[in-house]
């Protein structure tokens, strides 16, 4: 006779007498659900039956999950529980989600960290720029250097014939634009003279300090000597960058050596290596005078430019006659007014006795 299941392990049995011997599990399940109640048990009983041991006299109805979940038990052995899934990792580098279990993607919170900052490095270069008084050139192959030869990455690397036939078709379209016909005789070789005639005055982009000098610097052992070297009115001819329209004038430079002497003649090739760039009087005057004053390191310089801006004669406010002086001074003559005092009176044509 068989009697009412009980749990034993999880796994329903079948009570019967000591004569009898126990039916097979798949009969015994089919019998089983046969008589099963299958009204939704309580949750207080569910707890009470899965808590019972095999010592319990009083056998407990199950319901047909419980039996399904039992048998399913038995037949594997043991219960499969899928740990809690880790939290993904969000990259603040690219804003993207990583997953640092997901080994199978190839994909790797580290290697993502990695791209971010390669992106940060890239923008950054880009945004690099020259220091405002650092003589920039363009050096053999048409690309812009500094004075000390460092290459300005944003400027393309073009040949002397590749910048002539752009420049060339540059001038094309700026004579349609203002209504002439590029092509009628008296224009049809302008593009070539033009763009020849632009680089020509711009052609301190190709030269250093270093280049014009040509190893004319001289030891004179002089020590701290009080005499200084003037050097008067050196015509320049520049392009004001903000109208590319001609200025020009007369700089005047004088400098106290202190243990070299620059040759006479390297004065006014520094003067024409600055003026021939699109330029303002301004920076103009301070690259001068720092140029000579990192050559040759005396104990001062100073630098005046006199200049007439043609935008402000033949455009604008057109007043003729108007003329531009800036000065700069370095050293010694910074910080004595007697010595500056002297350079601005040789520079005047005015005598001046020392006392």
């Amino acid at each position: 006779v068989i009697k009412s299941p009980i749990v034993i392990g999880g796994v329903p049995t079948m009570s019967s007498s000591s004569s009898a011997k126990a039916p097979s599990s798949s009969s015994a399940k089919r019998k089983l659900a046969a008589r099963v109640d299958t009204s939704p048990l309580p949750s207080s009983v569910v707890g009470a039956s899965s808590s019972s041991t095999t010592s319990s006299s009083k056998p407990t109805p199950l319901s047909s999950a419980d039996v399904v979940s039992s048998s399913s038990s038995s037949s594997t052995g043991s219960t499969n529980i899928s740990p809690p899934r880790t939290p993904p990792v969000i990259s603040s580098e690219v804003g993207s989600t990583v997953d640092p279990k997901n080994t199978d993607s190839g994909i790797d919170a580290g290697v993502m960290t990695a791209q971010g900052e390669a992106k940060r490095q890239r923008s950054s270069s880009f945004s690099r720029r020259q220091p405002e008084g650092a003589g920039v050139s363009v050096g053999s192959g048409g690309a812009r250097r500094d004075n000390v030869g460092a290459p300005c990455p944003a400027v393309p690397i073009m040949s002397d014939e590749e910048r002539l036939e752009a420049m060339k078709g540059a001038c094309k379209t700026i004579l349609n634009c203002i209504g002439e016909d590029p092509n009628r005789e008296g224009l049809f070789k302008t593009p070539k003279r033009w763009a020849e005639a632009l680089l020509f005055l711009t052609k301190g982009y190709t030269q250093t300090v270093e280049d014009v000098t040509n190893d004319a610097v001289f030891e004179e052992g002089m020590g701290a000597a009080e005499d200084m070297v003037v050097v008067r009115d050196i015509d320049i001819h520049s392009l004001c960058e903000h109208h590319m329209v001609p200025f020009t004038g007369k700089v005047h430079v004088g400098y106290i050596p202190k243990k070299k002497v620059l040759g006479i003649s390297k004065i006014a090739r520094i003067a024409e290596v600055f003026s021939r760039r699109l330029q303002v009087q301004e920076r103009l005057t301070r690259e001068i005078a720092g140029s000579i004053m990192q050559a040759i390191d005396p104990l001062g310089v100073a630098v005046v430019v006199e200049c007439s801006h043609m935008c402000m004669v033949m455009r604008g406010v057109q007043k003729v006659g108007s003329n531009t002086v800036t000065s700069s001074v370095l050293g010694c003559f910074q910080t004595d007014s007697k010595t500056r005092a002297e350079f601005f009176s040789i520079v005047n044509g005015n005598a001046y006795t020392r006392r």
